[in-house]
């Protein structure tokens, strides 16, 4: 799907300029607002070795080489980013294409939180949150990635949780968020490392993520494989509409 949207985004693109853009993911709590819609491309970085080349993987199959960015703007760290690409003129390789990155913006990406059972809303929080149907809510390469809209009631940062919370079914698991959930609307965008959950061994498997939305409880499922790309969520989702700008 990603790749779908990525040659459709290029079709009639305005090129810009090859200054490359970053934020800074230390602070694991922090609040992350949605980036630009002009992105056409969501991506794990992947430094390579102690010189700190760098991959970006698209998909389970395809990775992009960035002809004008030798060393990841990220350090070692490996974390899930978007960013504005175009293709290079002349490509060898289908499942491993030369790219230009016009800019990339890393988003808030974070390891699955402890399951503290009975006191997981206490430590983590319950505030009401919805999970956006986007090309971005996405689980694939390891990575469960969440578009997410709730309500901004001051500047503290909204913390933002994954937790496997079902010891029956490893593959169920609860998006908590604490936060001032009394002003405007706006969304901001996380990712999860999936690598505590069981290997699938291959095998596509569903997982269940549930949240409190502003109506009550909600559920979606996604088709999950270790390690590779499994598409969009599987069970439509629902989303509280903006009643202010969305950052």
């Amino acid at each position: 799907m990603k790749k779908t949207r990525l040659f459709a985004c290029m079709i009639g693109m305005l090129l810009a300029g090859t200054a490359l853009q970053s934020c800074s993911d230390d602070n694991d709590n922090a609040y992350v607002y949605f980036p630009s819609s002009r992105a056409n491309a969501l991506v794990t970085v992947k430094p390579q070795g102690d010189d700190k080349t760098v991959v970006l993987q698209l998909d389970d199959k395809t990775t992009l080489t960035p002809l004008n960015m030798k060393q990841s703007p990220f350090g070692s760290k490996e974390v899930r980013a978007l960013c504005n690409i175009r293709l290079a003129e002349q490509q060898t390789d289908k499942y491993n294409m030369k790219v230009y990155v016009n800019w990339i913006d890393s988003i808030l990406t974070k390891n699955m939180a402890e399951n503290m059972a009975e006191y997981n809303v206490t430590q983590y929080g319950n505030d009401p949150v919805e999970i956006v149907r986007d090309w971005t809510t996405v689980a694939e390469d390891g990575y469960l990635t969440l578009r997410f809209r709730t309500r901004w009631g001051d500047d503290k940062p909204h913390v933002v949780n994954l937790v496997a919370d079902d010891p029956a079914n490893p593959y169920e698991m609860t998006f908590h968020h604490k936060g001032n959930t009394s002003g405007p609307v706006s969304d901001g965008i996380v990712a999860f490392k999936l690598d505590k959950l069981p290997d699938t061994k291959g095998q596509t498997v569903d997982i269940k993520l549930k949240w409190n939305s502003f109506s009550g409880a909600k559920s979606v499922t996604f088709k999950y494989c270790t390690g590779k790309a499994s598409g969009t969520p599987s069970t439509a989702l629902q989303s509280l509409r903006p009643t202010a700008n969305v950052k």
